[in-house]
């Protein structure tokens, strides 16, 4: 199946929002949508969207993912997968685990684990919706450690003016 949709929408975001509430899972959203949530407004056209969700549902996200018509067109689990709707364009999925002492790791693609503090776990009100996002803190913090392209550099130009 090919499949042509190159970016998401602020509808399509609403409605994978929408879909993990419904669900019940806790997630967050992160990226680019997450800087234009934390801002207040979409600032730029988005490839996909970022979402961070508790990984004790990653199987039955990933079926009702497939179940509503996307495709999955990169696996790197335990990390990450992206996922393709026709309609809805990208989906990168994060799966998190939740540990004793508070904080909340992710798998990284090489066999180790990312650590994060859970105050990075917040929430942010976007159109009248309370959406919870990554903090400014940690989104800057995961804009370091790589070469930047120029969508990079514009988030982290508006997360800076915050």
């Amino acid at each position: 199946m090919k499949i042509s949709k190159e970016t998401v929408s602020e509808a399509s975001l609403f409605y994978i929002l929408d879909f993990f509430e419904h669900m019940g899972i806790p997630y967050w959203l992160d990226g680019g949508w997450g800087v234009d949530v934390l801002t207040g407004k979409q600032n730029r056209e988005h490839r996909d969207i970022d979402i961070d969700f508790d990984a004790e549902y990653t199987d039955e996200v990933i079926t009702q993912l497939k179940e509503i018509g996307y495709v999955v067109v990169v696996d790197w689990m335990p990390s990450r997968m992206e996922l393709q709707h026709e309609e809805y364009g990208y989906l990168d999925i994060h799966p998190i685990d939740f540990n004793p002492d508070g904080s909340i790791t992710q798998a990284d693609p090489t066999g180790g684990k990312y650590v994060f503090q859970k105050e990075w776990f917040t929430s942010h009100v976007y159109k009248n919706r309370e959406i919870p996002c990554i903090s400014k803190e940690a989104q800057l913090l995961f804009h370091a450690g790589y070469d930047l392209t120029d969508k990079d550099h514009f988030d982290i130009d508006n997360l800076n003016r915050l």
